[in-house]
């Protein structure tokens, strides 16, 4: 930012006497950042998975930091929102997988085939037809239905990922999401589904897909919010391995996939095979906990309401080693973005004039194991749930550059485009759609649980234009690193890109705290009947 005219003759000299790039994004802001970033990301806090002791020294850490900046305590005398859950393991030595084709069995090896999930399914076996039905969305609000019409009861559907680009990518997701996946498959009948990952969309390397099968899922302890149940299989096929499924069949698994990537009809069509599986499961119950702080608001008619900034603070633990390497330490999913929301709030209630909204930040577990902690605390708030106005979610915003450019995925959803416009406008930066909204990144993390609460929500990541070496960039860390025990401390980073990303995302809460209105969803926006009276 530029000083007022009339600044001193000695600050202008002082301004002049540092680098131009470092007036704009002060190293130690970025560096204020780094710290907390190296302290939940440090080997000695494992992986940070959901009721390990990384976990907790992490929870205490945030609690402890929000304390240091003045925020009071968010979960009632307190810090930390307890959450019951219980881990679900996959015994592999005691499940199995195959096909059967013309009454012979070609068993599936697991981790090479395919995968079992640990976090659907139910203790037993599985034999059933399987269906190929499309994308396997059912969206009725957007004339598409890849269920209508197809015999499903007893059977296994197989489902493509993606679907029809002319059907938004926030609908899409939604439908894709497990939840409502899950819900359209149980009233068409099915037993369960197959997922084929399409090559073009695939983000991991299947070696690490299949290394991530051994850790455990977990679910809720009070069966009532558990919304992804129901079904007997749930199944990945690596992509790689595809074929199989589709021997004698009418398409083979290449021909579908240039479909769709194409945007062309799929055909639905019954495979020559049946699925069997044996499943068996070992659970445990698992103690975790949200990390709640409040910035109460300074205006009487306004700080009843309440926007929540949110960041996960689990990661997946320590699991398959690569090059050696077992813990799996999550600096950029999501020590970055719990930094963040460390230093919004630091900076926010060391300003003159507070927010005349309160603020809520909400630190959630179990992002990693289906956004348990952030479902938890939409559905039972330390607030009033209907005093909640606005979620915004950071969730691995993938400081590697400097900031240009902003993904924003929901924008076109609700009045928060509006702010957001603005506020970027002032940081010079460009805001972007979902530029891959196959991948579902709309639903993928915490600010779901908000909006599925009829609550508007925001999340954010680092942006690019399409084929730019930031492009590139992104996409090689994702294949290198996301998931993998290398997103760790010693990765390159832009400590200034982040400093100043900080500065934007606390200009949009302060943005949206004082505005006179609450946000509301957009009148055509399908989300909006979520939105509670």
């Amino acid at each position: 930012m530029t000083r007022a005219p009339r600044a001193s003759l000695l600050a202008a000299l002082a301004l002049l006497a540092v680098p131009a790039a470092r007036a704009e994004a002060p190293v130690s802001d970025g560096d204020r950042w780094w710290k907390h970033v190296e302290f939940l990301a440090d080997d000695s806090l494992e992986g940070r998975e959901p009721g390990s002791e990384g976990y907790r020294k992490a929870a205490a850490y945030v609690a402890e930091r929000l304390a240091a900046a003045g925020v009071k305590p968010g979960a009632g005398e307190g810090y930390l929102q307890e959450v019951a859950l219980r881990s679900r393991r996959l015994v592999e030595e005691r499940s199995r997988l195959a096909l059967v084709r013309g009454g012979k069995e070609v068993p599936l090896v697991l981790g090479e085939d395919a995968i079992l999930s640990s976090r659907m399914g139910e203790a037993g076996s599985v034999d059933a037809p399987l269906v190929f039905v499309g994308y396997g969305l059912s969206i009725p609000e957007a004339g598409h239905d890849d269920l209508a019409g197809v015999d499903l009861k007893g059977k296994i559907a197989v489902i493509l990922q993606g679907g029809p680009e002319r059907i938004s990518g926030a609908l899409r997701a939604h439908h894709g999401s497990s939840t409502e996946r899950v819900k359209a498959l149980k009233q068409a009948g099915a037993v369960g589904f197959v997922t084929l990952q399409n090559p073009k969309l695939v983000e991991v390397p299947w070696a690490r897909t299949a290394g991530a099968r051994k850790q455990p899922s977990m679910e809720f302890i009070d069966p009532a919010l558990n919304d992804e149940q129901g079904l007997a299989v749930s199944v990945t096929v690596n992509p790689a391995r595809a074929q199989k499924l589709f021997k004698g069949a009418p398409h083979t698994f290449e021909a579908l996939v240039a479909l769709a990537n194409a945007d062309k009809p799929l055909p639905r069509f019954e495979l020559p095979a049946r699925l069997e599986a044996e499943l068996a499961f070992e659970t445990a119950p698992v103690k975790s906990a949200n990390v709640v702080g409040v910035l109460p608001g300074s205006d009487a008619a306004l700080a009843g309401e309440y926007v929540v900034l949110s960041a996960h603070l689990d990661h997946v633990g320590v699991g398959e080693p690569v090059k050696g390497d077992r813990i799996y330490n999550g600096a950029m999913d999501n020590a970055s973005g719990v930094a963040a929301v460390l230093e919004v709030a630091r900076a926010l209630q060391a300003s003159e004039a507070k927010p005349k909204r309160s603020v809520l930040f909400v630190l959630v577990t179990g992002e990693e194991k289906g956004l348990l902690g952030a479902k938890y605390f939409a559905a039972h708030p330390t607030v009033p749930r209907a005093d909640l106005v606005a979620n915004l979610n950071l969730d691995m915003f993938l400081p590697l550059t400097a900031f240009t450019h902003l993904v924003a995925y929901g924008r076109e959803e609700s009045t928060l485009a509006a702010p957001l416009a603005q506020v970027a406008a002032a940081h010079g930066v460009k805001v972007l759609a979902d530029p891959q909204p196959n991948r579902r990144g709309f639903v993928r993390s915490d600010q779901y649980a908000f909006i599925r609460e009829g609550v508007p929500a925001l999340a954010f990541k680092f942006g690019s234009e399409p084929g730019s070496k930031e492009d590139r960039l992104y996409k090689q860390w994702y294949h290198e690193r996301y998931h993998a025990p290398s997103d760790d401390l010693a990765q390159p980073v832009s400590r200034e890109g982040a400093a100043k990303f900080i500065r934007l995302f606390t200009d949009l809460a302060r943005s949206v705290a004082d505005a006179p209105e609450r946000p509301r969803w957009n009148e055509d926006s399908f989300f909006k009947r979520f939105a509670r009276p």
